[in-house]
């Protein structure tokens, strides 16, 4: 996948993470901007499965060399999986952040407010905008 890239089958959050609904279930990573804002990451805290966590509150926090973040849930939920590969292979949040670097898996209390969320062409005018 080419850098920068916005795939066009996800929505976007403002604080960078990309989210992929499927029924109940959200997957959720960061985008491939964030990621190369954050430089090399080489940890994820991953959360415990069965976390229950509130729209907008934080759920794990990756460690790059330059930097701490936090990730976001999309909306109120349950964790019911996380990236366990992460922990021996972090830098796959670098390399393949819509891929084999996803973060957690949310099994949602409810529908997600779809104006929570960006379209593919609002998350690319945000970054372009933050430029």
């Amino acid at each position: 996948m080419e850098p920068g890239t916005v795939p066009t089958d996800l929505r976007y959050r403002t604080t960078h993470e990309w989210v992929r609904v499927e029924g109940s279930t959200a997957t959720v990573g960061i985008t491939d901007h964030a990621q190369s804002q954050l430089t090399d990451i080489v940890f994820v805290d991953l959360p415990p499965v069965g976390k229950v966590v509130a729209k907008g509150e934080s759920v794990l926090v990756l460690e790059s060399v330059k930097t701490v973040a936090d990730v976001y849930a999309p909306a109120a939920g349950r964790v019911v999986a996380v990236n366990a590969e992460l922990a021996a292979r972090p830098e796959s949040v670098n390399r393949d952040p819509y891929g084999a670097g996803w973060l957690y898996r949310l099994e949602l209390s409810g529908p997600i407010d779809a104006s929570d969320l960006l379209s593919p062409d609002a998350y690319r005018a945000l970054v372009r905008a933050s430029a």
